[in-house]
């Protein structure tokens, strides 16, 4: 379905509630990236802090998506050359985040550093997992009722989350489990990837398209 299926009312609501679950994003990912930011330096986890930075590239991305929302709410339509412009810059975030956790996964397997077992680490992990789900389900509805970009390419950072929060836990815990150090940047790789082909898909507008075929 597309904005222009539905009433002016209908556009208005769902344009609030994904400025509402903007909002939700950038206070959710402050919290949860100071404190994996900071667990993940005292275990030297590199991809614990690779997460931490994705929930702050996640709210600089949800920052983006909801000051284009704010500005619709208050002229009533879109500016279309700058939601270009801002999906652009939201396709950027994810090439950051991918450049960033090659290039220290890449250092910790070239200085063979050990990380050290973190259960703070597992159990914010434990609780993306539970909580980034509900929240991308929710963006994606939203940007695909109004066929919107912008709010699909949000909702495509917080799947980046639950992939990161996944392979993360994975790394993390299998490390604990057996020791194995190179297991922790193997799973910064596999976030890397992600990130590229997400922003690139953002980059290209392509994530309406892609989306329409696997939603029910």
């Amino acid at each position: 379905m597309s904005s222009a299926a539905l009433s002016e009312h209908e556009v208005e609501r769902l344009t609030r509630r994904g400025l509402r679950l903007a909002q939700f994003t950038v206070a959710y990912n402050v919290i949860e990236g100071i404190v994996a930011i900071t667990a993940g330096i005292v275990a030297g986890l590199v991809s614990v802090i690779g997460f931490g930075i994705d929930s702050g590239v996640e709210s600089i991305a949800a920052v983006l998506v909801g000051l284009r929302l704010a500005a619709r709410l208050r002229h009533g339509e879109a500016d279309e050359r700058k939601e270009r412009i801002t999906l652009k810059l939201v396709a950027v975030t994810f090439f950051l985040l991918a450049a960033y956790v090659t290039f220290e996964g890449a250092r910790a397997l070239l200085t063979g550093e050990t990380p050290e077992a973190s259960p703070l680490s597992i159990g914010l992990l434990i609780a993306s997992i539970i909580v980034m789900p509900i929240l991308a389900a929710a963006k994606r509805r939203v940007g695909r009722r109004l066929g919107d970009n912008l709010i699909l390419a949000d909702a495509a950072e917080t799947r980046i989350c639950v992939l990161l929060s996944i392979s993360t836990l994975l790394g993390v815990g299998l490390f604990m489990l057996t020791g194995l150090a190179w297991l922790d940047p193997i799973a910064a790789f596999i976030i890397a990837i992600f990130a590229v082909h997400e922003g690139r898909e953002a980059w290209e507008g392509e994530l309406v398209e892609d989306d329409d075929g696997d939603d029910d």
